[in-house]
């Protein structure tokens, strides 16, 4: 960040360096001084520390901000300093004046100066008694691992990586009875850090001895090394105290440093935070991935701006855009941690190639490492690969033409034609994953591996071949490959530069295929001494459990004296495989005490103890290594899931909970390598028909017919048919009472605001405004469009994902409503909708109670106990990024909803219904109102700026008879994109009730009723 800032100070007027001062008295310039200087208003300070050894100063910065640096050429003379250092790979030169206990001077990198002023640190000790503070545990009890510490060292060192590092400690594992400013913490005698006295003192070594010892309700952390003590510390300081609780905020000094106890170690190094690559996925990981060698392999490329972005030359590199990466060796950790991988395309029923390395890839992905704009590639040594194109010829006409969909940069994307090749799903016995798929008429069984020759690799395909009605004819390798066959059925021969194997018609195969490098020497020998193919059959029955692990957490339940409590059902983050647990989405089994849920980075769990009363949830792994699984279905007990490049049903074949068969349920799905064409949701039907989303691509126009659709997949999985088109970035599907669909959209270019639509059924596919998506229409206007139910601003949402009709007896007044769930704001809105003239329009609100530690992504009612459960996650844009994932039961409390529950636009005005009558004083009372309204621009801009905002006159306030519904007179209301209705009223027991309704209107309605009829929020 600083390193842009410095890169934009040419802008900044050159600011003279003032370096002569009337001294009249010579300075002691030895010590610390407190320093700062400012890079575009944004404050940088620290310590800058002289020493004078044997008649030269040393000198070092040590700064929050920017790290720690030692100066170099450090010269003092005549009251006068000079020295420099690099930061950011850029050449900065301190220079200046001391007078008595100041520093005036200035920060020279290349034409710019920076003003830099210092005050020197008095000398006295700063001693923090702690003698009458009672920790639960004594001195003796932690001397052991709390001896030689040199606490002065750490807390001197602390910087921005601390808090980083604080972050990730205190939302794993304080947040639950601390909570933050927003949300309250499950121990109501936690200390509120932000504004609350520190009764154990806040200076960071008394914090340490709190953390460390314990005290009151906190108990020791034991397993917390000194600097991560000291990291979670720094965060509560930086990010709670100095700003929120200032008083409490204790400035460190050196005479504070001084007086802390001596040592020469600074305990265990912290372990480096590299998520994505410490969890265990299994041995099989899907995504798309490019091959390549790390060492001759082409350089990354992506196109630049403006937008839309142009397309990249991608047609010379291989992608295995449905890629099922597999480690070959045997060793625990996954594939993460392996040293020998090959990846089979499933779109081509191919092997891509194979490699070997110090690493699996280089992790760059949006669900992965968080990057943007990118694509995992592979690292290490590539032996072997593949054209993109067909692994197996036509079952006909023996040809490698590819017929698939071809884009408009000339690559060709999903899966083969079935009556071509069809993949099947994936095997798992243990550490045996055996592919299934079929070529024409064959039934084929792969299982790759590799055997070692000395220190080289040797890569094998061994495959299972029923007998088949035409010659079949695969591709293995580049004749540059060493490539040999063992077993019955097949033979070699070369072919247009490659290896193929030839399997005649009407007969079955089983055999082996090695694959080498070309200077392996005596390979011919070594297959010639190896095993023969083993048959796979014995690998599809379902083996041992490879997570046999149960693990079990707490369940916190929520504060009851508000609307609805928030009971905390947080997974284990503590966890044998490291998974991260970014729960993406949670659906229930026959009996509601079991759910299942999915999580971004692959994982199937099983939750049990939901609904028997207990306090306490069982988690057990069943499935891993899918790719980016966003949306999960449980119909008639079987599980699906929703995942980039398939939907997949999780078989259980022996009864043990874990996953045998992921079988691809359907694979129609076209993927590119683009990072952003997510596939959202899951529903089903009456009929037991699937639905998902999937999104188009960030900054650049649609390559293929399903970015940007609502997909519907049949019952049996056949085929898939895209229904409405026109998306951004749709996260998830809703379906109707009638049958039709809700899908939310977000902001972005051709997209002025978010988005909520409500999605018409019919034979004619509806287009939904993202002129980026495929073949969209040739006007541009509005017109072209479906209009939105809602455009959501972005104060009220900056992210909406999956709405979900409120089905439950047990929710009062809201029983039959709709809400929509917010990732960007962790929180959950009520729609207030309504039909008028055929049109659908209406506007959201806040529901009190409801925030969450994450953004929430999914949400289910649970048939048994009838409350609602949502999962959440941070991954993309999110304000509530405190866990990674987590899961939620929100419950409602049986009080006084304040709130309205429909809302109707009129022509002479605004008819809001509460759920409770209304003060009828207050309720008429026009100045409790406020009514805003402005409209939006959509245009191929990221977004839309508010434009002709207005604010309505409301000449008079009209009140039902029953109390409930009021109408806001206004003679000038109309059509407009936006309108925020504000009200701070009270209900006839005078409690308050304040809110705003952030709505849409398209057509005003001629009905002018007060609300009298019975009316239902469907």
């Amino acid at each position: 960040m600083f390193l842009k800032i410095f890169c934009n100070l040419r802008n900044l007027l050159f600011i003279p360096l003032l370096i002569s001062f009337l001294s009249c008295s010579e300075p002691n310039i030895e010590g610390s001084w407190d320093f700062e200087f400012s890079i575009e208003d944004e404050p940088i300070s620290g310590v800058l520390k002289l020493i004078y050894q044997n008649g030269t100063y040393q000198g070092r910065i040590n700064s929050f901000q920017i790290g720690n640096i030692e100066l170099q050429n450090l010269i003092v003379s005549d009251n006068e300093l000079s020295a420099d250092f690099e930061k950011w790979d850029v050449k900065m030169l301190l220079k200046g004046s001391f007078r008595n206990t100041g520093f005036n001077g200035g920060l020279v990198f290349e034409d710019e100066v920076l003003p830099f002023k210092a005050k020197k640190q008095p000398n006295d000790l700063v001693e923090i008694d702690r003698s009458q503070v009672k920790y639960l545990l004594s001195d003796n009890d932690v001397r052991e691992k709390e001896s030689n510490i040199d606490h002065a060292a750490i807390v001197e060192e602390l910087n921005q990586e601390s808090l980083e590092r604080g972050r990730r400690i205190y939302n794993s594992n304080c947040i639950n009875c601390h909570g933050n400013p927003e949300i309250e913490g499950s121990i109501p005698l936690s200390l509120k850090f932000w504004e609350q006295p520190f009764k154990a003192g806040s200076d960071p070594f008394s914090m340490y001895q709190t953390i460390t010892k314990g005290f009151a309700t906190m108990p020791p952390q034991l397993t917390l090394s000194p600097q991560e003590k000291y990291d979670v510390i720094t965060f509560i300081r930086e990010a709670y105290v100095k700003n929120d609780n200032p008083e409490h905020y204790f400035r460190v000094s050196q005479g504070y440093l001084a007086c802390l106890p001596k040592g020469t170690s600074k305990g265990p190094e912290p372990k480096q935070h590299h998520p994505w690559s410490d969890q265990d996925y299994g041995n099989f990981f899907m995504n798309t991935y490019e091959l390549v060698d790390s060492e001759t392999g082409p350089e990354r490329s992506h196109s630049p701006g403006p937008t839309p972005f142009p397309d990249e030359d991608y047609s010379k590199n291989n992608f295995a855009y449905k890629g099922i990466a597999l480690r070959l060796d045997r060793g625990e950790g996954g594939i993460s941690k392996g040293k020998a991988w090959m990846i089979f395309d499933h779109d081509l029923m191919r092997v891509a190639g194979g490699w070997t390395g110090e690493g699996f890839i280089d992790w760059d992905a949006i669900l992965l490492n968080d990057r943007h704009e990118t694509y995992p590639r592979t690292i290490g040594k590539l032996h072997f690969e593949t054209p993109v194109g067909p692994g197996w010829a036509h079952p006909g006409d023996g040809t490698f033409d590819d017929p698939r969909f071809t884009a408009r940069d000339g690559r060709q994307f999903g899966p083969l034609p079935k009556s071509w090749a069809d993949y099947k799903g994936i095997y798992k016995d243990r550490d045996n994953i055996v592919i299934s798929y079929t070529v024409g008429s064959a039934k084929i069984l792969e299982q790759l591996g590799m055997e070692e020759k000395g220190e080289q690799t040797i890569f094998t395909r061994t495959l299972d071949i029923s007998s088949s009605s035409s010659l079949m004819k695969l591709r293995v390798a580049p004749v540059t490959s060493q490539v040999y066959i063992t077993g019955k059925g097949a033979s070699l021969s070369q072919e247009d530069g490659y290896h193929m194997m030839t399997v005649s018609p009407s007969k079955a195969a089983q055999v082996k295929i090695f694959i080498g490098n070309g200077d392996i020497q005596g390979m011919e020998d070594f297959v010639a001494a190896s095993k023969a193919p083993e048959s796979l059959g014995k690998y599809t029955k379902g083996g041992s459990a490879h997570y046999p692990q149960e693990l079990t957490t707490t369940i916190t339940k929520g504060a009851e004296d508000g609307i609805f409590a928030v009971d905390q059902l947080s997974p284990p983050y503590e966890n044998p495989w490291n998974c991260r647990m970014k729960l993406s989405g949670i659906d229930f089994m026959k009996d509601g005490n079991n759910a299942v849920a999915c999580t971004t980075d692959g994982d199937i769990w099983l939750i049990s103890g939901l609904t028997d009363g207990g306090i306490t949830l069982k988690w057990k792994r069943i499935g891993a290594g899918l790719f980016q699984p966003l949306g999960i279905k449980v119909v008639n007990e079987q599980i699906f899931v929703t995942c980039r490049d398939q939907i997949v049903r999780l078989q259980d074949f022996n009864g043990d909970g874990e996953t045998d068969f992921y079988e691809s349920f359907n694979h129609d799905h076209q993927v590119t390598d683009h990072f952003h064409e997510f596939a959202m949701g899951l529903q089903a039907d009456k009929a037991g028909n699937l639905y998902y989303a999937k999104s188009g691509r960030h900054a650049r126009e649609a390559l293929i017919p399903q970015h940007g659709t609502l997909i519907k997949v049949t019952k049996d999985g056949s085929r898939s048919e895209i229904i409405a088109s026109g998306f951004r970035a749709a996260n998830g599907v809703c379906i109707n009472p009638d049958g039709s669909f809700l899908v939310t959209d977000q902001q972005g270019y051709w997209n002025p605001m978010n988005r909520i639509n409500w999605i018409k059924t019919g034979t004619e596919s509806r287009f939904y405004g993202n002129m980026w998506g495929y073949n969209p229409p040739k006007d541009t206007t509005r017109v072209a469009m479906e209009k939105p139910m809602v455009w959501v601003d972005m104060e009220f949402d900056r992210s909406p994902s999956e709405l979900l009709w409120v089905d439950s007896k047990k929710w009062g007044a809201l029983d039959g409503g709709l809400l929509s769930f917010s990732y960007g704001f962790g929180k959950v809105q009520l729609v207030l909708h309504e039909e008028v003239e055929g049109q659908r329009q209406g506007g959201v609100i806040d529901i009190p109670d409801m925030k969450f530690y994450t953004g929430v992504m999914r949400g289910r009612f649970n048939p048994d106990d009838q409350q609602l459960y949502a999962c959440g996650m941070e991954a993309w844009g999110t304000n509530q990024n405190m866990r990674t994932g987590d899961l939620y039961r929100i419950r409602y409390t049986g009080r006084s909803i304040p709130m309205p529950i429909r809302l109707n636009a009129q022509d002479n005005g605004m008819k809001l219904t509460f759920a409770s009558s209304l003060n009828s004083e207050s309720a008429m009372d026009v100045s409790k109102y406020e009514v805003k309204t402005w409209d939006l621009v959509r245009s191929s801009n990221y977004g839309s700026d508010r434009y002709n905002i207005k604010t309505l006159k409301i000449s008079e306030v009209r009140l039902s008879p029953d109390g409930k519904t009021v109408v806001l007179i206004m003679e000038k209301i109309a059509p407009v994109d936006v309108m925020t209705i504000s009200y701070d009223i009270t209900d006839e027991s005078g409690t308050p009730l304040k809110g705003t309704v952030q709505n849409t209107i398209h057509i005003l309605s001629k009905d002018r009723g007060l609300g009298l009829e019975k009316e239902s929020l469907n």
